[in-house]
């Protein structure tokens, strides 16, 4: 990917600034970045690191490890309470962080106050809950430690509308995808590596995910808000923060649709992949192969990431490159459900990573053509990000009653299905070839 030096914006400069938070659509280009688009496209990498590698960690490994360790015979049942609790809570975070950042006025922007707020508090509820040696402790700090870091990632994720001419957005979407996978992927070799040390691995997290966020907001400084006018508040309009008119932009309800079902068919299985590891396949000590796996997921994800990007930002089309990746991972499933071995979950793995890998790098530039107005950009994209956080919410509920209803071999089906569907529901959206 290669990326030209850009000139930078004048600091003072914030009348188009204003002007465009005050009139202008997601499928418009917004003012020059402080720093420049080049520096952006850079730092978001370390930035989605900071913020993914928790939940590959966090969610993906040492939570599940630790609730097996509270009460081994209980942990599928355990492990749906806790993990659903979380991410229905987390299910309103990004969309409440969203429309208070959006009417945020300060000197370092909208979005810069709550990125830290949340990576503090969520940093704080790591150590909670590295000290938390109950069902009930785990329960509470779990719930907020998925609460905090999606308050911070819901203004994070507004920061390519607000910033990234059109033109660039599959290669900033693609080194954004990159830096979400390395995080959530290498958050599950991190997580493996601290396995005998959960405690040890929660301050490490916490740690890491303070200075990355930091860093970011340091380097890439945004407009300040001040002077933008202040909307009244009104009881009613946040109330409406969790709809979108499916009438009046049915290309976001599309959009949001497909990203929906992609989510809850890729989490349905991989959510699982602890438990699937040790009581499906047959892996002992899953903590000697969760790192393979990793790499091989991380290393699809990489290939089809760097190439997917760039590659729809120069033919103009998403929509193709979004059904392809769909059906992918659809596909992927298959192996593991008709050979339930470590080979063919290796396997999976891969192809999967592949298709998901496309699927992010192009699917984050499509959601940012089909939000509605800039005035919420990122309430809105905390919306749309609650395609990502429902199937979550779900997922650990949904697959928990199937496994103990027909075992493990019956997640696969479902997966595929649900990958599938996410294909065909990008199809209607017009904003977006």
């Amino acid at each position: 990917m290669t990326m030209p030096s850009e000139p930078l914006a004048p600091v003072d400069d914030v009348d188009a600034e204003i002007a465009f938070i005050e009139e202008a659509a997601g499928n418009e280009d917004p003012p020059t970045p402080i720093k420049g688009v080049r520096r952006l496209l850079w730092w978001i990498i370390p930035a989605n690191m900071g913020v993914f590698i928790i939940w590959g960690a966090f969610l993906g490994i040492l939570l599940p490890a630790q609730v097996a360790g509270l009460d081994s015979a209980n942990k599928i049942a355990n492990f749906a309470i806790i993990s659903t609790v979380g991410a229905v809570f987390a299910l309103f975070g990004q969309p409440i962080s969203g429309q208070i950042s959006d009417r945020t006025r300060s000197r370092f922007g909208r979005r810069a106050p709550w990125i830290m707020i949340g990576s503090v508090v969520g940093a704080l509820s790591l150590v909670g809950l590295a000290f938390a040696d109950s069902f009930v402790g785990v329960l509470i700090a779990a719930t907020i430690v998925q609460t905090a870091y999606n308050f911070a990632q819901g203004p994070l994720s507004a920061v390519m509308p607000d910033r990234v001419p059109i033109k660039r957005r599959g290669t900033f979407s693609a080194l954004s995808g990159i830096g979400l996978m390395v995080g959530a992927l290498g958050g599950q070799i991190v997580g493996s590596v601290f396995l005998g040390s959960i405690a040890a691995g929660y301050l490490f997290l916490a740690v890491f995910s303070v200075l990355m966020l930091t860093l970011f907001v340091i380097f890439n400084p945004d407009y300040s808000s001040k002077e933008v006018p202040r909307e009244p508040f009104r009881f009613a309009d946040f109330l409406r923060t969790f709809w979108v008119n499916p009438v009046k932009h049915p290309d976001f309800f599309w959009a949001f649709t497909g990203r929906t079902l992609l989510y809850a068919g890729y989490f349905t299985v991989t959510g699982y992949q602890f438990y699937i590891l040790t009581d499906y396949i047959g892996i002992e000590n899953p903590a000697t192969v969760i790192p393979v796996l990793g790499l091989l997921t991380l290393a699809g994800i990489l290939i089809s990431t760097i190439v997917s990007g760039p590659l729809s930002d120069k033919v103009g089309r998403r929509k193709p490159f979004i059904f392809g990746s769909s059906v992918l991972v659809g596909v992927a499933m298959l192996a593991p459900m008709i050979s339930p071995t470590l080979p063919a979950w290796m396997v999976m793995t891969f192809v999967a990573g592949l298709g998901f890998g496309m699927f992010q790098a192009v699917d984050t530039a499509l959601m940012s053509q089909v939000l509605p107005s800039a005035k919420s950009f990122a309430k809105d994209l905390g919306v749309v990000n609650i395609a990502a956080t429902l199937p979550q919410a779900l997922a650990p509920a949904i697959a928990g009653a199937i496994v103990l209803g027909f075992g493990f071999v019956g997640l696969f089906p479902l997966g595929i299905a649900l990958s599938v569907l996410g294909a065909f529901a990008v199809w209607p959206i017009k904003a977006s070839r």
